[in-house]
């Protein structure tokens, strides 16, 4: 090392030269890029938002953001308490909008704002004016640049520059927000105007009870003196009018609504049929009575059901009963559909309300160092706390039980345990059980959003959000529909009045064709039905990623189980200890148990505890040690425990003395090298563990294990589902078959060590298998390789980004119930979208063929759509 009192070297002239020419050249081009307005940020290691509020002087920024996932107006004054916390900032949370209002200083990121929402399962996106505004706050400085001399372009409209260059303008101001980071997070992001399936729902919150109501009063006398001659009276016909246009105007403004949109968009929306039959019955209608004999005082009519049996259009047939009977039927429609909705979801929002607004906590008086019980809103615990919660109540925190000893129901995501939970001291409590007796001390453990229901409530809420094939090809098929319905209506109009020449007989045959048909069922069809699937699961214990994994299970072919933690239970025994001839047998059994003193695997503890108990019996006398030392302890990569060891031996003299070797644990994949002693007790029975140190094998241990309770029934449900199953294990092959064969399984591969365990399941799939792959974390990497993974351990585990299926049950059962559940789900769906196209196929060649009128063609078509809808709701009793 140099002398750091020793004199730098000299910088050579040429060099000091070469320097000073650079800073000079850097600093002129500052300049240059100064005068010319162009603004730089490399240098500056300032995040955007300090920049912003260091120039601006402090001020404050004001935005819009629009919400997803509030469920509950419990939940708003908690999320505003919280992000007031924040210095500066002032929000305002909108339930029924679903909108929050925020200003907050310049040097605030607004990922925090975000952060706040996550943290209570909310997704917030800013609007789009709000994300120009802050975008353009981020320029360093006003551009300076001096006005030049326009020149007079011919064929160059001043309009257009402009527009151009205000276009150009936003785009650089969202890159710039961009570059800047804060527009890079997932949950502050552009909310997408345009959906990749190219179609329009019609809005949910103006399909009002309201609405109905009101049209539905107003079209019950137009039903009567349609349909009922004798009660036609003079000028009766412009009474039905009066009444049946605040129906197709207010009334069925959601729907004009969506079809508005949709033009606008360039999209098609579901409901834009219905639109158009409306506004074209009821435009015809007003022009019958305007220009032809059917506004006269005394003009009657009886209505026709066939379309070849119209009057000409001297009689004519007025069409204001189509126009309030759609308006009606889809509203009625619109609203039991969403009344029928009520998912996992909403039960879970409405849970959370049943918890009480305050709890005790038991606390240390800083002054007497007693304790003390203190009341303060749930809001306020926090991990550590310990709290009371009395009988009755649901427990709002993830802990541990210190006191006290109650019977708790299980929660709501925990149901399927099918009995209560007897909770004492040291148990383990979720939030969300009801405490039956109490009450009980729980020392917390996990508070609000990072409790074990919250994890769940989020993982479900992202899950049923998600699309899947079978409902993106729905409801882009369905988008399809609406402009084919729209032309042939407009074909078979035309053709019906070229060849009939009755007007009359065009027009209905044309609106029984836009009011019969159901692009509302078809979109339907499959995502009502995915969603509940997705939910129907959670209630079972079985939590998917997505509905994807629904089609994805119902393809499979075969489940790979992983022995370890999923067929067998998770405690093994010593069966039998055989040592190689000379050797002591308890000495093989603590070096065993020595090696296996840091290893989490059942086959490690099983030879500790076993190790444990001969020390303590003092089996061996005083020839073994008490203790033996490892060190540099280390798994290989067929996974095999070596490490270094103290063993007694004899030395040259015949004295015993401890002398340091390497000793290892081997599970032999074969019998080659041992002894045929050691090897006769190796195929004996049980999993085989050999001892060996100095290189030479010194006894043979077995350990035997117990394949759980429902385990051979869950193997034989798959195998009758035509699922061939395989058990992956790195016991022997005899070991391993004669376990597979008692449990009834098709194959086995054995003899597999844990670093090869996915290059076997890669194996299979390559050769044609859709496979599923049940394990647990020590598997990972196999349920990455896998078509569906599915983790199956003791722990809550929801971060595991390679489980495609997260499993809280523990029984073999739980897999047969998860691929028949999807199998089910997966047919319904499929019955769903051939009955939509079946459905809409028939109708509409029944209206060409002139045999259904537009009002019967308006009660097919909700009838159907219910139909598809109670099918739907049938996933919740799967």
């Amino acid at each position: 090392m140099q002398d750091t009192d020793q004199p730098l070297p000299e910088v050579p002239s040429k060099l000091r030269r070469s320097e000073q020419q650079m800073e000079s050249a850097i600093a002129a081009a500052k300049e240059a890029a100064k005068q010319a307005g162009v603004t730089g940020t490399g240098d500056s290691e300032e995040s955007p938002q300090l920049r912003l509020a260091r120039r601006k002087g402090g001020a404050y920024t004001s935005f819009t953001l629009e919400l997803e996932g509030l469920r509950s107006a419990v939940d708003v004054k908690a999320i505003e308490a919280e992000l007031q916390s924040l210095k500066g900032v002032k929000a305002s949370v909108v339930y029924e909008s679903q909108t929050a209002w925020v200003t907050a200083p310049d040097d605030v990121n607004p990922d925090q704002i975000a952060e706040v929402f996550a943290a209570h399962g909310v997704k917030a996106f800013l609007t789009h004016a709000s994300l120009r505004r802050r975008a353009e706050r981020f320029e360093q400085q006003a551009r300076t640049v001096a006005p030049t001399r326009k020149r007079k372009m011919p064929g160059l409209r001043r309009g257009s520059a402009q527009a151009r260059r205000r276009r150009e303008a936003l785009q650089r101001d969202e890159q710039l927000a961009r570059a800047s980071g804060w527009l890079g997070s997932a949950a502050l992001r552009e909310r997408r105007d345009e959906d990749s399936t190219n179609v329009l729902f019609t809005a949910r919150e103006l399909l009002t009870r309201k609405r109905l109501i009101v049209s539905a009063l107003l079209s019950l006398p137009v039903f009567l003196l349609c349909y009922i001659p004798a009660l036609q009276f003079p000028y009766w016909q412009w009474v039905c009018a009066t009444l049946a246009t605040p129906v197709v105007t207010w009334g069925a403004y959601p729907f004009h609504r969506a079809l508005a949109a949709g033009l606008r968009r360039g999209m098609s929306a579901l409901d834009a049929a219905s639109s158009v039959a409306v506004l074209s019955a009821y435009i015809w209608s007003l022009v019958l009575l305007c220009f032809t004999p059917a506004g006269a005082p005394g003009w009657r009519f009886a209505p026709q059901w066939l379309a070849y049996n119209y009057a000409s259009m001297s009689s004519g047939e007025l069409f204001l009963d189509v126009a309030c009977g759609v308006t009606v039927f889809m509203l009625f429609g619109g609203l039991f559909i969403r009344r029928s909705r009520r998912g996992l979801l909403d039960d879970a929002a409405s849970a959370r309300r049943d918890y009480m607004t305050s709890v005790t906590v038991v606390r240390k008086d800083p002054a007497t160092a007693k304790s003390v019980h203190v009341d303060i809103p749930l809001q306020e615990i926090r991990e550590g706390d310990d709290i009371i919660v009395p009988g009755g109540y649901k427990i709002p925190v993830d802990g541990r039980v210190i006191g006290g000893a109650a019977e708790i129901l299980p929660g709501l995501f925990s149901h399927y345990q099918g009995g209560v939970q007897q909770a004492k001291v040291n148990s383990i409590v979720h939030a969300g059980g009801l405490i039956k007796g109490g009450p009980l001390k729980i020392r917390v453990m996990k508070t609000g959003s990072q409790t074990r229901m919250a994890a769940i409530y989020r993982w479900i809420a992202d899950a049923t959000n998600s699309q899947n094939r079978s409902e993106l090809l729905a409801t882009k098929t369905a988008s399809i529909l609406v402009p084919w319905a729209l032309g042939i209506a407009a074909v078979d109009f035309v053709l019906w009045w070229l060849i009939t020449g009755n007007i009359n007989s065009a027009t209905a045959s044309a609106l029984a064709i836009l009011a019969g048909v159901g692009p509302v069922a078809l979109a339907l069809s499959t995502q009502v039905a995915m969603r509940l699937g997705v939910e129907q699961t959670a209630r079972k214990g079985m939590l998917l990623r997505d509905a994807e994994k629904i089609r994805e299970l119902d393809e499979v072919d075969t489940v790979v189980f992983n022995r370890v933690g999923t067929l067998s239970k998770p405690d093994m025994m010593v069966a039998t200890l055989t040592a190689a001839d000379g050797e002591n047998a308890e000495l093989v059994m603590r070096v065993a148990g020595a090696l296996s003193m840091e290893s989490e695997h059942p086959v490690g503890k099983a030879l500790v505890r076993a190790s444990r108990e001969a020390r303590d019996s003092g089996a061996g006398g005083d020839e073994i040690p008490h203790w033996i030392e490892v060190s540099h302890p280390r798994m290989t990569e067929s996974g095999d425990l070596v490490g270094s060891i103290e063993v007694p031996m004899k030395n040259s003299d015949g004295e015993i003395e401890l002398r340091q070797t390497e000793a290892k644990l081997v599970r032999p994949r074969d019998l080659s090298g041992l002894p045929s002693r050691l090897a006769t007790a190796a195929v004996g029975g049980g999993v085989p563990i050999v001892v060996s140190w100095k290189g030479k094998p010194r006894g043979v241990i077995t350990l035997t294990y117990d394949s759980k309770d429902d385990a051979v029934d869950a193997i034989q449900q798959l195998e009758s589902m035509d699922l061939e199953t395989i058990m992956l294990t790195r016991d022997m092959y005899p070991v391993a078959r004669r376990f597979a064969d008692r449990l009834g399984m098709s194959k086995v591969l054995a003899g597999i060590a844990l670093g090869r365990k996915a290059m076997a399941v890669r194996g299979v799939h390559t050769q044609g298998a859709t496979v599923a792959m049940v394990g647990g974390l020590s598997v990972r990497e196999c349920l990455r390789v896998a078509d569906v993974g599915i983790l199956m351990e003791p722990e809550f585990h929801l971060d595991i980004d390679e489980a495609d299926v997260v499993l809280l049950r523990e029984d073999v059962s739980v897999i047969p119930e998860l691929m028949t559940l999807s199998k089910r789900v997966s047919a319904l769906v499929d019955r769903n979208i051939w009955f939509s196209w079946a459905y809409n196929a028939l109708v509409i060649s029944a209206a060409v063929a002139g045999v259904l009128h537009p009002m019967a063609a308006t009660l097919l078509t909700i009838g159907f759509t219910l139909f598809i809808e109670a099918r739907s709701n049938a996933v919740r009793k799967f």
